[in-house]
């Protein structure tokens, strides 16, 4: 069956966005970017709510049109273009770019997609993320940690139940200072 991966940049305090919604602050360095890129190609799909759907397809699928557009980003965008996506929404009527819209039940849906042949599967964006996690649906965490002390904003953790135990797969430093964190839930 195929893995759920949870997979963001956060801050040193565990935020995904300021109070503000700002997430400006994330934009890897070209050294963290090509990393991303690596981890993206491997994927078998991306999982998103409307919301980060909306953030993603504002760019991305011609940001590699763009004369001035770094070598970095005109990977990215043709590797998300490429990727299948899975679109959860109740509100929007059509999805584009290689994506799926999905309306149904959130747990059944997402079983029958890790079910299906592929590789694995990233989530992002808190809410979804949050939604999969209280439903046990999430095997991984992968934490892009930055150094920066945002005070407060929009947590990567919900509030959950019950603790979840992990173990530690793997970890790398980066020139930047980001930290990225692996880790299997057990």
């Amino acid at each position: 069956m195929r893995k759920v991966i949870y997979s963001m940049l956060i801050s040193l305090d565990g935020y995904v966005e300021s109070p503000n919604g700002d997430i400006g602050w994330t934009g890897p360095d070209d050294e963290v970017h090509a990393f991303i890129n690596d981890q993206a190609r491997d994927l078998g799909g991306s999982l998103y709510g409307r919301r980060l759907y909306e953030n993603m397809s504002a760019y991305w699928p011609t940001a590699d049109e763009r004369p001035d557009a770094p070598q970095i980003e005109v990977d990215f965008a043709r590797t998300w273009r490429a990727m299948p996506k899975y679109v959860f929404s109740k509100t929007l009527d059509k999805v584009e770019w290689n994506s799926t819209l999905v309306t149904g039940d959130l747990k059944e849906e997402v079983l029958k997609i890790k079910r299906q042949e592929g590789g694995d599967l990233d989530v992002g964006g808190a809410t979804l993320a949050g939604s999969l996690l209280r439903l046990g649906l999430i095997d991984e965490f992968q934490i892009f940690i930055h150094p920066l002390v945002l005070g407060a904003g929009k947590p990567f953790f919900p509030p959950l139940d019950s603790a979840i135990r992990t173990r530690l797969l793997e970890t790398r430093a980066f020139a930047s200072g980001i930290v990225y964190l692996r880790y299997e839930v057990t």
